[in-house]
């Protein structure tokens, strides 16, 4: 429990690390789709030429994660690789890129267990090696699955991934959607458009067709944690639920409103004002809002984000503070 508060422990669930390992690989192999090329900016990742992730000193040092961590009153880390993932290079590159970060995070949660937990990347592309890694990863104490809302374009209700979804569906692990570069990215290429715009729009439309194909209805012990307090969905729910009632083609494979399956995910709180936190919570419920924080990327607020979960009223604050989380992901 952190020292600067009585409160329910703060348990962290959208934050990021990287290994050097990882990023030599992607260096090596990631080309044509995605390279690092140097912008005034920086060193960033590009995908499809869209600079895409800058990797900074943080994600590499653990001892400043804890710092960081200790000065805003933060106790625990569920650490996730955040984009581009896995998804690059050939089926050895992508398996041996999932590898490295895995047992990384696995060596980081070895060496501080009061303070890192994490979830597997998985070749996804590569559906007999991923359910191999997720087993080895499962095995290696990973608490949850990370996925991007495309992988390498490929929508995730794309009938190659769905025997990982049932695997992860059987082992009833919480999976955390992270969002990606937009299949189709063209305008997003210049003013960063792609961290402010492009993100929730690609989280939004990977949530929009996972249920309105039936996916949740398929997969119900999975519990899915979408990024970035549910992208545009809490918006844009009652536009789905009217364009169900209609459209019958958003009928085709479902028979209850779009909304009522926001009831049934989960959200995290990396938004940045009071306003879009609440109106996450009211999509998704008062159980289903967990604490993030995007750390350490550029656009992370962890003393904000933490501040503002503060605010709440306190068993909402406790709830949405650690122990939805702790609850989520069995802590």
């Amino acid at each position: 429990m952190s020292a600067a508060t009585n409160m329910h422990a703060v348990i962290d669930v959208h934050s990021h690390m990287l290994c050097p390992e990882w990023l030599d690989l992607l260096k090596a192999r990631g080309a044509p789709r995605v390279t690092v090329k140097r912008i005034p900016s920086g060193e960033w990742i590009h995908v499809d030429g869209v600079p895409f992730m800058l990797p900074v000193p943080a994600m590499f040092d653990y001892e400043h994660r804890f710092k960081a961590m200790d000065g805003a009153g933060v106790d625990m880390a569920v650490l996730s690789l955040t984009g581009p993932n896995v998804y690059w290079g050939d089926e050895a590159a992508s398996t041996r890129a999932a590898e490295l970060i895995n047992d990384s995070f696995a060596a980081a949660q070895r060496d501080f267990p009061k303070r890192i937990r994490w979830m597997a990347s998985l070749p996804f592309e590569y559906p007999r090696r991923a359910l191999e890694e997720l087993a080895r990863a499962a095995d290696r104490g990973a608490v949850g699955v990370v996925v991007l809302s495309n992988v390498a374009g490929r929508m995730l209700t794309d009938e190659l991934f769905a025997p990982v979804w049932r695997e992860i569906d059987r082992r009833a692990l919480p999976v955390f959607l992270h969002p990606t570069v937009p299949c189709g990215c063209s305008g997003m290429e210049v003013y960063q458009l792609t961290a402010s715009v492009g993100f929730t729009f690609d989280s939004t439309l990977a949530v929009a067709r996972l249920i309105h194909s039936g996916f949740f209805d398929r997969h119900a012990n999975l519990k899915f944690i979408v990024a970035h307090g549910g992208g545009t969905l809490p918006f844009l729910a009652p536009r789905l639920d009217r364009c169900f009632d209609a459209y019958q083609d958003c009928r085709t494979d479902i028979s209850a409103h779009p909304s009522t399956y926001l009831k049934r995910l989960y959200a995290d709180s990396v938004v940045y004002s009071s306003g879009t936190l609440r109106d996450a919570i009211d999509t998704f419920g008062d159980d289903h809002v967990l604490f993030g924080t995007d750390f350490p990327h550029g656009i992370a607020d962890m003393p904000g984000t933490l501040a503002r979960v503060n605010e709440l009223a306190a068993v909402l604050r406790d709830k949405v503070r650690g122990a939805n989380a702790a609850q989520v992901f069995k802590l």
